[in-house]
């Protein structure tokens, strides 16, 4: 299995920020409202800042109630559900995210295509679990931070979703971090997770997006920032494996010529 990319290795960290990468988030946003983009559709840029897009399938995947739907909305810079609903069937939500590359000094528009599938209907229904599968270039598996059973399946899952596709990135996710005084996952388990996996694992937070003055639009710019960790991280990963994949780049440290 493809080690991990090195956290801003690929990627151009806090590029976001910067007056050259304002610019480009600017097709994804309006009046500081985030744009939401349908399957078919792209942001339009100028024809002088014209880049390429690269399109990547991400499997959510988690136990009920972890926060799956809850982070795409946050990804998406949609309204975070305040009360939890197992979702029914497939849900699939397009983000797009400009990030600059650290090797060529290259802008890429990533088109991420999140599959949310619910626990009961991928128990329920034989063909889902296949169909969030197949051609699916990412797998991010979510635990709570507040749900030690959720901590505590992450092997199973693993396995039971990753197991066949060693070409796939993984990536864990722990949700509801700000909630962390109240843990059920101490540091040690973290870090005793991290050594024996050797994955990427973020943190994100529950609380609700921030607004705009009007008190109730989300705000689109402030939501792109408090997610900007967790869209790098998925480009880095997602680019770096098809740079292995392509020979571009040796499969791990030491496959690299002396």
């Amino acid at each position: 299995m493809t080690r991990p990319a090195a956290p801003g290795s690929v990627i151009v960290p806090d590029w976001q920020e910067s007056a050259e990468g304002k610019e480009y988030l600017a097709c994804i946003l309006r009046k500081n409202r985030r744009r939401v983009f349908g399957l078919l559709e792209r942001p339009v840029l100028p024809p002088p800042v014209a880049i390429d897009t690269a399109s990547y399938k991400i499997f959510v995947s988690g136990k009920s109630g972890v926060g799956k739907t809850a982070l795409v909305a946050k990804l998406a810079g949609l309204e975070v559900p305040v009360v939890h609903h197992e979702t029914t069937g497939i849900q699939t939500t397009v983000v797009f995210w400009p990030a600059k590359l650290q090797a060529s000094d290259r802008v890429v528009m990533f088109r991420f295509e999140f599959w949310d599938c619910g626990e009961s209907a991928l128990k329920k229904f034989d063909h889902m679990l296949p169909a969030c599968k197949d051609k699916t270039d990412a797998f991010l598996f979510l635990f709570s931070f507040t749900d030690r059973a959720s901590f505590e399946d992450l092997p199973g899952q693993l396995a039971r979703v990753a197991g066949e596709a060693p070409g796939v990135v993984r990536m864990v996710i722990g949700s509801k971090f700000d909630q962390y005084m109240h843990t059920d996952v101490p540091e040690r388990d973290l870090t005793a997770f991290r050594q024996a996996w050797e994955l990427p694992l973020l943190r994100v937070k529950s609380v609700p997006g921030r607004r705009l003055a009007d008190g109730h639009t989300l705000d689109g710019r402030a939501g792109l920032a408090d997610m900007a960790h967790v869209l790098n991280s998925l480009a880095e990963q997602l680019w770096h494996q098809d740079q292995v994949a392509a020979g571009l780049l040796p499969t791990s440290p030491e496959d690299t010529p002396s």
